[in-house]
């Protein structure tokens, strides 16, 4: 039997599927995406969160965070050891990101040293962006680590997935 992809979950995925409908139709749109995505397809794969993860999902409103943290409670936690922060500071230091985005560098090198295939996240601006992933490859190739794929739920998703049109 072949064995199930690895998937870290960013904080987005897990705030985009237990959010209250936006009235912003992209948002909306990715919440609809995140939804069926979790409902089709959560089971295709070996999924994983970190400390980091879960730190985020606590914040804000209690009663969203318990639901954000309910949502994760039997999923994986992978370690952030002293390896994961050095290659977090590269990343910070290399990809040119703003000092808050040092969280997000945490993602990228939790999943680059636990050797995930795949990061989703509906951050767009500082993971899950074209540039950042070309500066990634680039980084963890001359790194020797390994760069797993990042990613959206939507690009994860089957032709045959209907999804409908958000109503604004």
């Amino acid at each position: 039997m072949m064995e199930k992809p690895k998937a870290y979950l960013e904080s987005s995925v897990v705030s985009y599927r237990t959010a209250r409908p936006s009235r912003d139709v992209i948002v909306l749109s990715h919440q609809e995406i995140t939804r069926i995505w979790w409902q089709k397809h959560l089971h295709e794969y070996s999924l994983f969160v970190s400390e980091v993860v879960l730190d985020e999902i606590r914040r804000g409103d209690s009663v969203a965070a318990s639901e954000r943290l309910n949502m994760v409670s039997e999923i994986p936690l992978l370690t952030i050891g002293p390896d994961v922060e050095s290659l977090a500071l590269v990343y910070q230091a290399k990809l040119v990101l703003p000092e808050k985005a040092l969280r997000d560098t945490l993602h990228l090198a939790v999943a680059s040293i636990h050797a995930v295939d795949y990061l989703i996240t509906w951050n767009c601006k500082h993971i899950a962006n074209a540039h950042i992933r070309r500066q990634l490859a680039e980084i963890n190739d001359s790194e020797g680590i390994h760069t797993p794929i990042v990613c959206t739920p939507e690009e994860l998703l089957d032709d045959d997935d209907d999804i409908p049109s958000p109503e604004v």
